[in-house]
């Protein structure tokens, strides 16, 4: 029972009525809607589990034998999760629902590459799509609300983190790579007033030219464009007045213009554009537009890395630390808010093939603690720019231990001892709940607490 509970929070992005899947398995979805289970005033439908498992199933995870017992009880610990954080009145608000919709649906946008595309699979609209998505991803938020809750108090200590290593069989230990933390400092150079008044005059033309449909913005976009997200599509994204992920004079500039206009040139931190309103609906709309980056010459490139050698030798004098010169001179967004250190999917340790080939060459000849020389290189989005680069840790490849690996592992004796008080907590709670669980599901060594609770509450 344990490990199955455990296994709930695995699926509290993966259940919930499917909608964390992408919507083309909803025209497959099926449509039997029996009830097969019930928490207090929360019901599962037997549509719930099929489509969950199909979608699983779709996205090539490993479906056990006991999969449709396993997913019924982890549907049911959610819907309990969800009964206690309404009991509790966690604060949970229609904005932050609104806002996970939404973010969703532009991920689904994204990943399909329009609207229309989209509602074509899906086969409905994408405002159906969003009341279809809205009470799975209530449970969502509630749930995990309510299993934070109960473990927020739980912490460990290095006795314990000593214990749970212990128990690991040793061939049962992970082995791992070569990993490295790593920070840089990027400065990207400004560029002259000539090259950004060149900047503003091809956008002039480009506008020009489409307004007097000599060309058409399709055209002159997938050919000069400067911005590699949008230059095989004509310009265009599909954006929203909430988005975080845009720059915020560039979203303005967009929702300022009526349908069909083409602005005029204006600078954001990537650069100059023009914009050109395509369609709109509310806080939705279909943009194009044309990024254009002001060159910079060699001249400014030198300044540039003169600037970072000063640095530099304040950091290896040890007058600066490297997070206070990230914070007073680098440009980096993504690392500017982490100390200038890159993050990857499982914090600051990196793998070598996460970095990107030119910090590769610059790592090869540093040494932990090392600071390399200023070199200027180009970003994802094509901006020129110069960096240090600091390695602040290597590892060997070696099989996990205490020494290097603590972190990692007391990250996992933690969520072990969570998962142990989340599993006391359904012993405790399950019984002061009305369950319900349908005869043919009854058998399932998973339901045993369940109906065990039920037929209490029965002779009771």
């Amino acid at each position: 029972m344990k490990k199955s509970y455990a296994f709930i929070i695995a699926a509290l992005l993966l259940f919930t009525s499917a909608i964390a899947q992408p919507p083309v398995s909803q025209a497959k979805r099926v449509v039997a809607d029996k009830i097969i289970a019930v928490v207090g005033d929360k019901i599962v439908l037997k549509s719930d589990i099929d489509n969950s498992l199909a979608d699983m199933q779709r996205q090539g995870v490993e479906v056990p034998a006991n999969a449709y017992c396993l997913t019924l009880e982890q549907a049911m610990g959610i819907k309990a999760l969800v009964l206690q954080a309404e009991k509790d009145s966690l604060p949970i608000t229609e904005e932050e629902i609104e806002t996970d919709i939404d973010n969703r649906i532009r991920n689904y946008i994204s990943q399909f590459g329009s609207k229309d595309e989209l509602e074509r699979i899906a086969g409905k609209s994408v405002y159906q799509l969003k009341e279809d998505f809205k009470e799975g991803i209530r449970d969502q938020k509630l749930s995990q609300a309510m299993r934070n809750k109960v473990v927020q108090d739980i912490r460990i200590t290095p006795k314990e983190v000593q214990e749970y290593f212990n128990k690991i069989p040793t061939d049962s230990l992970p082995l791992y790579e070569t990993e490295v933390e790593v920070g840089q400092i990027v400065i990207f150079p400004k560029a002259s007033r000539e090259a950004e008044e060149y900047a503003v005059e091809q956008l002039k033309e480009y506008k020009e030219q489409i307004e007097t449909k000599k060309k058409d913005f399709c055209t002159i976009a997938n050919n000069y464009t400067e911005d590699p997200g949008s230059k095989d599509k004509c310009g265009q994204y599909e954006i929203n007045r909430s988005q975080k992920n845009l720059d915020p004079t560039w979203l303005s500039k967009a929702f300022s213009l009526k349908e069909g206009q083409i602005s005029t040139p204006f600078k954001s931190k990537f650069g100059y554009h023009i914009l050109q309103m395509v369609s709109r609906s509310g806080d939705d709309a279909v943009v194009r537009h044309i990024l254009k980056i002001p060159q910079v010459t060699k001249i400014e490139i030198k300044e540039t890395q003169e600037k970072l050698d000063s640095v530099r030798s304040k950091l290896i004098a040890g007058t600066m630390q490297f997070g206070e010169a990230v914070s007073k001179y680098s440009n980096d967004d993504e690392s500017k808010f982490t100390a200038g250190m890159k993050q990857g999917p499982n914090g600051g340790f990196l793998t070598i093939d996460q970095l990107d080939k030119d910090m590769v060459v610059m790592l090869k000849d540093l040494k932990v603690g090392q600071y390399s020389q200023p070199v200027e290189y180009t970003d994802e989005s094509g901006k020129k720019g110069v960096r240090i680069v600091y390695l602040k840790s290597k590892t060997e490849p070696h099989r996990e231990n205490l020494k290097d690996d603590y972190n990692r592992i007391a990250t996992r004796a933690l969520e072990e001892k969570k998962n142990d008080a989340l599993d006391a907590w359904f012993t405790k709670k399950i019984p002061t709940y009305f369950i319900m669980v349908d005869d043919e599901y009854k058998s399932c060594p998973e339901m045993k607490k369940w109906t065990a609770s039920a037929n209490m509450a029965i002779k009771n």
